[in-house]
């Protein structure tokens, strides 16, 4: 009798200690899963989609190593879900959709860690609704998993230095290892945490192994950075860096793509934030200060964490080490987050402490609903402009910036880029791109063909032109009649379906 009366609170204390979380984590799921196959893939997912998963896995890591910048983990994990479920945009992004899912009871560990409860429920509703972290999670990419692995191996990280023991030790390397096969910049997250096990000396006796783990990894993922030598990353030097740093705390509030809902937005979403941390630190600067000691160390160890894997990439590329993006920072986007939770779930700065967590949840929340709803924040609606274009395809050429050419093959399985030596034999010749046009752009591309008017599936559009009849084109003279300006560093390629009479 006193036995099982001891167990019925003690079963109640579980269940009220974890439901938060368990309605954290369905929340998550909802906004992931909801709408995961909503948007067409966009080239970078499609490209995985069309160039590099194939049937075989050696052929898949092999293309992997000629064609993509990452390492080999999530493509080994994405072919395995290629090969169970399919080549749709919802089975693509599954993966994805699981790790960002999976990432929140992580990133609650990761506030609990630092601070306790309060944190860890503001940690947790942050990657849960930010748009960022629920952005990545509906795309079929390397991130959200990047993220999860960065969340646990922070976890790990955190415990360990609580439990010092051999368990917590293995847990930290094997996660930190996997971090490292997933993401190159998982180097930048993990090096804090390895010189602080080096240097803290209750830590020393872990610092040997661990540590040694960790470097082999990374020094035998050094043969494969170096053949995939940084594939088609100059698109990165274009981006002004002092637009990318900036663009790293926009990622964080708006995700990747808030920019166009401005800046009076973002500094609304920002607002609690920004209030929250004035608070805490106010707090914490007294003296004596106002906020328990173990917040204070708790901020303190999230930001030795996050600071230097956010600062250091941009310094480097300062110097012309540039590989920054700012979804590259993802990983250190974790322990930056719980620094956040400890200071917005302060228990220190009372009501309007908790007024400021609400509202940063609120808000991201808001923003991340209206990604899901609003085509302007949404990824290029390839699927939409492959169902408006003609339906038979023995008769047409249709040209195309190279960001699109890929989106369009993944829709229209049957087409083929055509080499610029070649001419076609074609009616139709659609013309397809984005904003901005090129002046002029309703000229005809040949002679004998009109324009005959223009498809606009929500941004992604195309301009047709007709002749009466087929009639041979030169492939050099559609390249040199691109539907968006040359400035826009978007050259052009021609596709064609394997029915269409080519030449040359």
């Amino acid at each position: 009798m006193s036995a099982a009366a001891g167990v019925q609170p003690r079963g109640r204390e579980i269940a009220t200690s974890r439901w938060p979380l368990l309605a954290i984590v369905a929340l998550a799921a909802v906004l992931r899963l909801a709408t995961l196959g909503s948007q067409s893939l966009w080239f970078d997912e499609a490209f995985t989609a069309v160039h590099t998963l194939h049937p075989s896995l050696t052929a898949t890591l092999s293309s992997m190593v000629h064609t993509e910048n990452s390492p080999f983990l999530w493509y080994v994990l994405e072919w395995l879900d290629y090969r169970a479920l399919g080549m749709s945009e919802v089975a693509l992004r599954l993966p994805s959709a699981i790790a960002g899912i999976a990432t929140v009871p992580f990133a609650w560990g990761v506030g609990r860690e630092l601070a306790g409860r309060r944190a860890a429920i503001v940690c947790a509703l942050l990657v849960a609704v930010g748009p960022l972290f629920v952005w990545y999670s509906q795309e079929a990419r390397v991130y959200a998993l990047y993220a999860l692995l960065a969340a646990v191996a922070t976890y790990c990280f955190l415990r360990l230095l609580r439990l010092a023991d051999r368990r917590a030790a293995i847990y930290f390397t094997v996660s930190a290892a996997l971090c490292l096969m997933t993401h190159y910049f998982a180097v930048f997250l993990l090096a804090p945490m390895c010189v602080w096990l080096i240097v803290d000396r209750r830590m020393r006796r872990f610092a040997l192994p661990v540590v040694g783990v960790i470097v082999l990894v990374g020094l035998a993922l050094i043969p494969l950075v170096h053949a995939q030598g940084g594939h088609f990353t100059q698109w990165i030097g274009r981006w002004p860096l002092a637009e990318r740093t900036l663009a790293v705390a926009q990622y964080w509030l708006l995700g990747e793509s808030g920019a166009p809902l401005g800046h009076a937005v973002e500094l609304l979403v920002a607002l609690p934030v920004l209030i929250g941390t004035v608070l805490w630190l106010a707090r914490a600067l007294r003296r004596p200060p106002a906020v328990p000691a173990g917040e204070i160390r708790g901020a303190l160890t999230a930001l030795a964490i996050c600071a230097p894997a956010i600062l250091v990439p941009i310094l480097l590329a300062a110097v012309g080490i540039d590989y920054l993006t700012p979804r590259n920072l993802i990983g250190a986007m974790i322990p930056f987050t719980g620094l956040v939770a400890v200071m917005l779930g302060s228990a220190s700065t009372g009501a309007a402490g908790v007024a400021c967590a609400a509202g940063a949840v609120i808000a991201m929340l808001a923003v991340t609903l209206d990604v899901n709803v609003n085509h302007r924040l949404q990824r290029g609606d390839w699927r939409g402009l492959a169902a408006a274009l003609p339906a038979d395809p023995a008769t047409r050429a249709i040209t195309a910036a190279h960001l699109a050419t890929t989106p369009l093959q993944y829709y229209l399985p049957q087409l083929h880029v055509l080499p610029s030596g070649h001419e076609v034999d074609v009616s139709e010749i659609d013309e397809v791109g984005y904003a901005p046009i090129r002046p002029g752009a309703r000229t005809p591309p040949a002679p004998g063909f009109s324009y005959v008017g223009a498809v606009d599936a929500h941004g992604m559009i195309a301009y047709r032109f007709r002749a009466p009849s087929p009639r041979p084109v030169p492939v050099s003279a559609l390249l040199a009649h691109p539907l968006m300006p040359p400035e826009q560093g978007e050259a052009a390629e021609v596709l064609v379906s394997p029915r269409v009479r080519t030449g040359g």
